[in-house]
């Protein structure tokens, strides 16, 4: 049998896992604590069912504490909470760094 690896090429890197400093002395802790994915917030469809069904319906807003992901909020529908999943600096006001 062959070895296993991943498909494509040798010279990229895999993009499963995120990157790490190595001269970070922390590295492997702030790993550990990096939320799965890299993915710090998201949300779930209140009710059952997939995130595309039904748009209209209300969503839970999770972020990722280091931990686990906690409820911080609700969006009425789909859209706003995909605004609010990509939001990076949710204090900033448009225009201003």
């Amino acid at each position: 049998m062959g070895k296993h690896r991943r498909p494509g090429p040798p010279n990229q890197p895999s993009r499963a896992t995120a990157h790490v400093d190595l001269h970070d002395p922390l590295a492997a802790y702030v790993k550990r604590r990096r939320a799965p994915m890299d993915q710090y917030r998201r949300h779930r469809p209140l009710h059952d069912g997939g995130g595309h069904l039904r748009p209209g319906e209300a969503r839970v807003l999770e972020e990722w504490t280091g931990f686990a992901y906690e409820p911080v909020g609700t969006a009425p529908d789909l859209a706003t909470a995909q605004v609010w999943v990509h939001d990076l600096d949710p204090g900033a006001v448009d225009g201003e760094e």
